[in-house]
């Protein structure tokens, strides 16, 4: 009997998930045998059910709910020598991956459109015994989105976002960072580095161009300021996209990358897919094609 996995952040969307659970469910009871439905209560609940219903050989596992959820899903997976496909159904702020997959970012759109004859090959990023499916940042924008309140979000979505990191950069707060590419070791000062999987950073879908679901690398950009006037006179290229180093920004696509402050004196956290993670130095490497998505 061919079973699925349904997990269901019942806070996502504005508390709309339970709106679209039976529709949900109606759509892979086409296909599935059987459908199983977990809610989740507390932080970590949907790893935990992604484990378990890979430990048990399910067909496939669903999330529905945002960005978090969708990582907690991919998280719980990683590690399991038997790995379900993997689907979900947007229901957050930004829907980074929802947005790399081209899918529809209405949740009802999202359902009905759902293909499940089909799955494409996606890698998904480890960092240190954590793991990731969009972006790893660190330094003053993503200090600002780690400061960004669920009220915000709700209010402004991914605006939210663009509002703090502005205010942040108006404090003029750049670090000095050692990083190793690929085993090659450089000193940067840089108000904010990004290692992204995907070409949509914070919903902004052509922050990384070059960058696709499954091209095996990791997609390194920094900022090459100091002050804040450097800041502002990156945002041209982060509008654009970026493709290569320029004058204002750095860019790299490797297959690991460490990152660590020079200062041993100062402490500084990563946000990894919109929620806040360890504190530097961090190692980051790409795992390709590690899970089978519906899109």
């Amino acid at each position: 009997m061919t079973k699925v996995l349904l997990v269901v952040n019942p806070s996502s969307g504005g508390e709309k998930a339970k709106d679209f659970q039976e529709m949900a469910k109606e759509k892979l009871a086409q296909h599935f045998e059987e459908v199983i439905v977990k809610h989740t209560e507390k932080a970590g609940d949907a790893s935990d059910f992604a484990k378990e219903a890979a430990k048990e050989h399910y067909e496939a596992v669903f999330v529905m709910g945002g960005d978090g959820t969708v990582n907690e899903g991919i998280s719980g997976l990683a590690e399991e020598e038997y790995r379900p496909k993997f689907g979900f159904f947007p229901l957050g702020t930004v829907n980074d991956l929802a947005r790399a997959l081209n899918m529809p970012l209405d949740p009802e759109e999202a359902i009905q459109s759902l293909d499940l004859t089909k799955t494409k090959s996606l890698d998904i990023g480890k960092i240190n015994d954590n793991y990731f499916m969009n972006v790893v940042a660190v330094g003053t924008i993503p200090q600002a989105v780690n400061e960004t309140t669920v009220e915000e979000k709700t209010k402004l979505g991914k605006f939210a976002y663009a509002i703090s990191a502005f205010k942040n950069l108006a404090a003029n707060q750049s670090y000095n960072f050692k990083v190793e590419l690929d085993g090659v070791e450089k000193e940067i000062e840089s108000s904010t580095v990004l290692i992204g999987l995907t070409n949509s950073i914070g919903g902004f879908e052509q922050l990384l161009p070059e960058a696709k679901v499954s091209d095996g690398l990791l997609h390194f950009l920094y900022l090459k300021d100091s002050n804040l006037l450097e800041s502002l006179q990156t945002l041209p290229s982060l509008l654009t996209g970026v493709d290569e180093s320029n004058n204002r920004v750095g860019y790299h696509q490797v297959k690991e990358v460490k990152v660590s402050i020079v200062d041993s004196e100062e402490t500084l956290k990563v946000n990894v897919d919109g929620d806040e993670g360890d504190e530097l130095p961090v190692e980051v490497k790409v795992l390709p094609s590690h899970l089978q998505v519906y899109a």
